[in-house]
């Protein structure tokens, strides 16, 4: 294993510290719900929804939360603005953790944005995303509603590689200082099926270069090739764990792992990787966990690897 030579940023989200050297911290994990297709969601527009299993789901991910020790941030996914506020309101009402408002164009983000500092959530937001399109009035707006928190995706259509992601990060840490963003997670952007291997690369790039926290959405390499190549669950749940872990290895901070239905899978399997770099770590550079609620202190007890069964 390794440590980066940069001093690593560590920053507090609502309670939920996120960043520093390999083994020091859980790696975040970050679960999607009301997202496109989410069979809970009766109608995307107005906003309705099944209430009883939306609250199921964010029970049983608080519960794989607790039991392994790595922090949540819900994604609350959105493609319609007059939709978000029920969604929004429901998630902050039933859970205490950080949000992340992701919308599928700026119109939707800023109705998300808006609704945040309108009922006092701003502090509690995580804005889902930064990218090179956004545009100066949607920066305008994530200041004035003062949300600290923000996702940044290197995203680089034209060069689609490891140094293509990290040409990107300076234009995008020139937005951040203009919308007043505080807390940088750097997302280093899946865009093709192959793509496990450089995003990984660049988020050891990103911390290494510039000390802030990094990590991706892996599971979208894994969910094109699912959607073009006809995996079986159990190929795609394998996959996603490799993808997961290859990130967690090269120094991942947090780890948006798709649809919250895969909380269970999902948070044993990168609590492992926590755990197994914590030991690494602690061994070899005498880097101990920061909080005592780290996988490696977790995982392999047995009543806590029942309860994820």
């Amino acid at each position: 294993m390794f440590k980066f030579k940069t001093e690593q940023r560590i920053f507090d989200i609502a309670g939920v510290k996120v960043g520093g050297q390999p083994g020091q911290l859980p790696t975040v994990l970050i679960g999607s719900i009301f997202y496109h297709g989410h069979k809970i969601v009766i109608d995307q527009k107005s906003g309705n929804f099944d209430r009883h299993r939306a609250e199921e789901l964010l029970n049983r991910e608080k519960e794989y939360s607790e039991a392994t020790g790595n922090p949540r941030i819900i994604d609350i996914c959105c493609s319609y603005p007059d939709a978000f506020s029920k969604f929004i309101d429901f998630v902050a009402n039933n859970t205490d953790d950080p949000i992340a408002i992701d919308g599928t164009t700026a119109d939707v983000r800023i109705a998300g944005a808006k609704y945040v500092y309108e009922v006092g959530l701003s502090e509690r937001t995580v804005y889902n995303s930064i990218n090179p399109h956004t545009k100066e009035h949607e920066l305008e707006v994530i200041r004035e509603c003062r949300i600290r928190s923000a996702i940044l995706l290197t995203l680089n259509i034209k060069r689609p590689t490891v140094l293509g992601r990290l040409e990107v990060l300076n234009e995008l840490l020139d937005k951040a200082r203009v919308a007043n963003i505080e807390n940088i997670l750097v997302d280093t952007t899946v865009l093709d099926i192959p793509d496990a291997g450089p995003v990984s690369k660049a988020i050891y790039l990103v911390k290494e270069k510039y000390g802030l926290p990094a990590g991706a959405g892996v599971h979208n390499a894994v969910d094109r090739w699912k959607s073009r190549a006809g995996l079986s669950r159990r190929e795609y749940e394998l996959a996603s764990t490799v993808a997961n872990t290859l990130a967690i290895a090269m120094g991942a901070d947090f780890i948006l792992y798709g649809p919250i239905e895969n909380a269970p899978i999902a948070y044993f399997l990168c609590a492992l990787a926590d755990a197994y770099t914590g030991f690494s770590i602690r061994q070899e550079y005498g880097i101990r966990p920061i909080v005592s609620t780290h996988p490696m202190f977790r995982i392999f007890r047995r009543d806590r690897v029942l309860r994820l069964q």
